[in-house]
């Protein structure tokens, strides 16, 4: 089976490796450090499974792992994030993610993650399974996932990730033009003021590491 690890920490994605080529018949067929490498090896090295970090650099795991599903739609995407909670297990899955993983318990439930999609099903912790499961609540209208375009959300990244327009728009060929539109309508959509704002939001969010 041909793995995919995307996670910005090298010390991370070292651990994670070991732990997967430990597997018979296991391996790992490409490495990304960043969100949008992590959308490009996809599309290069065809992996059955994608294990993608959350808070991804460039492109977060979210925006990667829908890119994935709809460029390299039979790749299986597991999720890993230090954190939970009930709107995280939902965006997991409206993504098209198959398994979700805490990082702490990786050493654990990683292995059955990746075996449970490759086979076709998926994996979910017991609290996620029961968000899940669940009656669904009415989204927050205040939801960075909610409001914004998958162009706005890449865009937002970027910027509270301290890049500038030029440069995002370097990343995402586009004119400057275009994304200080985006960036103007993003601010006006969230009701925002200034960069400083902007990355406050990002942060709380879970958009960008603090």
């Amino acid at each position: 089976m041909r793995i995919l690890v995307a996670d910005d920490h090298d010390i991370v994605r070292a651990g994670l490796k070991q732990l997967l080529n430990a597997q018979a018949d296991w391996e790992i067929c490409a490495e990304a450090k960043t969100g949008r490498e992590a959308v490009a090896l996809a599309q290069q090295s065809e992996p059955q499974v994608v294990v993608m970090d959350i808070g991804m650099p460039e492109l977060n795991g979210l925006e990667a792992t829908r890119k994935i599903r709809k460029l390299v739609p039979h790749a299986k995407v597991v999720i890993l994030s230090m954190h939970f909670s009930d709107q995280l297990i939902r965006d997991i899955t409206e993504v098209g993610a198959q398994g979700y993983v805490l990082k702490s318990d990786a050493d654990r439930d990683l292995v059955v993650a990746v075996r449970a999609v490759a086979n076709g099903g998926t994996y979910f912790t017991s609290e996620a399974a029961n968000t899940l499961a669940g009656p669904h609540r009415m989204p927050d209208p205040s939801s960075f996932r909610k409001r914004l375009t998958p162009r706005e959300r890449e865009i937002v990244q970027l910027l509270a990730e301290g890049k500038s327009s030029k440069e995002a728009a370097v990343a995402l060929n586009l004119s400057v033009k275009t994304v200080e539109t985006h960036r103007s309508n993003v601010l006006r959509k969230l009701e925002l003021h200034s960069i400083s704002e902007l990355i406050r939001y990002a942060i709380k969010n879970k958009i960008v590491e603090a």
